[in-house]
């Protein structure tokens, strides 16, 4: 099987003299089919690895690689490729509050293919199988905690991503919640498909094919997919 996502040597650095490092020289492959917990404490570069597999920010050195196209510091291309082959979920459901549940899924499939039914319908269906018709014409601020992160699993679904990343996507939730969420997750495999994660919960992290720990910018692998 082919890496569908590499990093190789990647490091991050912040501040004007790139004096702060939060990541430290990485390297791994991930594979289609698999899913990955990411675990460490808070500053451990957790988030900042998924923002650069997101493509919202870029390294300060080495190399990703997403299906063997090389990522280049290119704005434009790098929000094209994350518009179609990545879907984010964020620990905050991060959804436009003056837009319904059924905007929010829809939007990020219309601005692609410009055709609004064909949108609306993909919306209405994948909200329907996040269990949320019911609350289809909701806005944000009329949801649930839960119910706001099942709607936001639906938008990071409309483009039918490779990847899907997810920032602590339970961390706010009671425990009820958090378990709904992981189940509609993990529902989300598939022999195409690579699910990345970061959670403090280490019952959750356990369910993953592969977990990956942080520490100071480092990674060390706990159990490596197979």
């Amino acid at each position: 099987m082919n890496n569908y996502i590499k990093i190789k040597n990647l490091t991050k650095k912040y501040d004007k003299n790139k004096s702060i490092k939060v990541l430290n020289d990485i390297s791994f492959n991930f594979e289609s089919g698999k899913t990955y917990s990411i675990m460490g404490p808070s500053g451990s570069g957790k988030s900042t690895l998924l923002n650069l597999l997101s493509l919202i920010d870029h390294p300060t050195t080495g190399l990703i690689e997403i299906s063997s196209n090389k990522i280049k510091s290119n704005k434009v291309e790098n929000d094209l490729i994350r518009a179609k082959k990545i879907g984010i979920i964020y620990q905050d459901k991060n959804l436009l509050s003056d837009f319904t549940a059924l905007e929010n899924v829809y939007l990020p499939n219309l601005l692609i293919t410009k055709e609004k039914q064909k949108s609306v319908d993909l919306a209405k269906k994948l909200i329907k199988n996040v269990g949320m018709s019911t609350r289809i014409n909701y806005f944000p601020n009329e949801l649930s905690g839960g119910e706001n992160q099942r709607i936001a699993i639906a938008r990071a679904l409309i483009n039918d991503p490779d990847i899907i990343l997810a920032d602590e996507p339970t961390g706010s939730l009671d425990s009820d919640n958090a378990k709904l969420i992981f189940k509609t997750l993990f529902n989300l495999k598939n022999k195409n498909r690579i699910i990345i994660f970061a959670t403090h919960n280490r019952y959750f992290a356990n369910m993953a094919d592969c977990k990956i720990m942080m520490n100071d910018g480092s990674i060390q692998i706990i159990n490596a997919a197979t």
